[in-house]
């Protein structure tokens, strides 16, 4: 099971395993709330995740199956990530006026708790990862960890990685990895997040 590192024109690929990932993830049902078309509109809030990665060089990795089709990946940002560039900012306005400015407000709110708990020295932050449905419990999620706990060592420029989680169920198994959680918020009554690091 070898990770590859994506280019920007394989962005479908992350966006087609995140969504399939995080369907029902509490971020993502809490940001795009009740209103209908919701596999449209996670679509478009992973796109921009994805995209965000993209345009500030940050990492897109992947995983393939036996036949060459994605079934995991990750998104990392790296230490010193330049800020948002025009077409970024541009992108990022237009998804905000299709979701919505009460989603963009619960966004901005996670964000927020996020920045504040966020490690000040320079470090790799998993922003995103995922398995597909389908190849669940086959290891991969572990095999993109370690991948990534690899890069923050090899960085002499990275303290290690952070990552964010909003399931408390996940709290223990990133433990397992050498993470230890550094704060824990309430985003919104039915929202909570975890916010860990692993030195390196």
């Amino acid at each position: 099971m070898a990770v590859t590192v994506l280019s920007a024109d394989q962005s479908d690929a992350v966006i087609t395993v995140l969504c399939d990932a995080f369907y029902a993830y509490p971020v993502m049902r809490y940001v795009l709330g009740a209103k209908p078309d919701y596999p449209r509109r996670l679509h478009a809030l992973v796109r921009l995740f994805v995209a965000t990665r993209a345009y500030r060089n940050g990492l897109m990795l992947g995983v393939d199956d036996e036949s060459g089709n994605p079934v995991a990946s990750a998104m990392v940002d790296l230490p010193g990530a330049p800020p948002h560039s025009p077409p970024l900012e541009e992108l990022r306005e237009s998804v905000w006026a299709d979701l919505g400015a009460d989603a963009r407000a619960r966004y901005d709110e996670y964000g927020r708790i996020g920045r504040e708990n966020a490690p000040h020295e320079d470090h790799h932050h998993l922003g995103m990862i995922g398995v597909r449905d389908k190849a669940q419990g086959t290891g991969l999620g572990r095999v993109l960890l370690e991948h990534v706990h690899g890069l923050a060592e090899a960085d002499p420029n990275s303290t290690g990685v952070s990552l964010t989680t909003e399931l408390e169920r996940n709290v223990p198994l990133y433990e397992h990895f050498g993470y230890r959680v550094t704060a824990h918020a309430r985003v919104a009554p039915d929202l909570e997040t975890w916010a860990m690091f692993r030195p390196c």
